[in-house]
């Protein structure tokens, strides 16, 4: 087992109410650390995030190519709170652990949806041990979503194999009526699943079988 790099974008929250004014616009129930998602009104996906609290403050860990939309959404719900929003991500370097690696100095060490995750600063220089290629083989083996593949705005959370991250018995969030109604009528669309090759659009392509999201029959 390895260590990938992930492509991470991280945003500090500095004020009070932190994990309220979060717990208020995001999927899952967010009282502590967690990972969730944030989401359209129509329930697309914004950006799937891990919520690190770090002493007063919380950071946000999500992916790199959804930092601007993430970081307008929630600027856009403050509301005149007293609620600060930093980009700290140029300070730290970002990895998903999967197995037992070595915990690297000063890290931040957080419980992720995707595995263990460790926040480096980047004075440090870790590295991976893992491709892009291994993690991908390991997420189709364990039908885990990432970034860039199955997770996208193209989708809604419950499409791309990240229901348990949707809090069924949660209420009032942004899209939260989109998804309460396709679970009640059963009628969500699509879904992950793996697929042995070949396989006609995967999202990710592996060696002898594939993530893909498919229309539920």
């Amino acid at each position: 087992m390895g260590l990938v790099r992930h492509e991470a974008s991280i945003l500090l929250l500095q004020g009070k109410g932190l994990l309220s004014f979060l717990d208020g616009l995001s999927t899952n129930h967010v009282d502590g650390p967690c990972t969730t998602v944030f989401t359209t009104r129509a329930a697309k996906i914004i950006d799937v995030c891990d919520i690190v609290p770090v002493g007063e403050h919380v950071a946000i860990v999500g992916h790199a190519m959804n930092k601007s939309a993430l970081a307008a959404h929630l600027a856009e719900r403050i509301l005149g709170q007293a609620i600060t929003i930093t980009d700290i991500s140029e300070l730290n370097d970002v990895f998903i652990d999967i197995g037992d690696s070595e915990i690297p100095p000063d890290a931040t060490v957080h419980t992720s949806f995707f595995g263990r995750m460790f926040i480096v600063p980047i004075k440090h220089n870790w590295q991976a041990t893992w491709t892009m290629e291994q993690w991908n083989e390991h997420r189709i083996a364990n039908l885990i979503p990432y970034h860039g593949h199955e997770i996208s705005g193209a989708h809604h959370p419950l499409a791309c194999g990240l229901g348990p991250l949707v809090h069924p018995q949660k209420g009032c969030y942004v899209g939260q009526e989109v998804l309460t109604r396709m679970r009640s009528r059963g009628k969500q669309g699509r879904h992950l699943v793996v697929q042995s090759n070949p396989v006609e659009k995967p999202t990710t392509q592996g060696k002898e079988r594939s993530l893909c999201i498919v229309r539920t029959q």
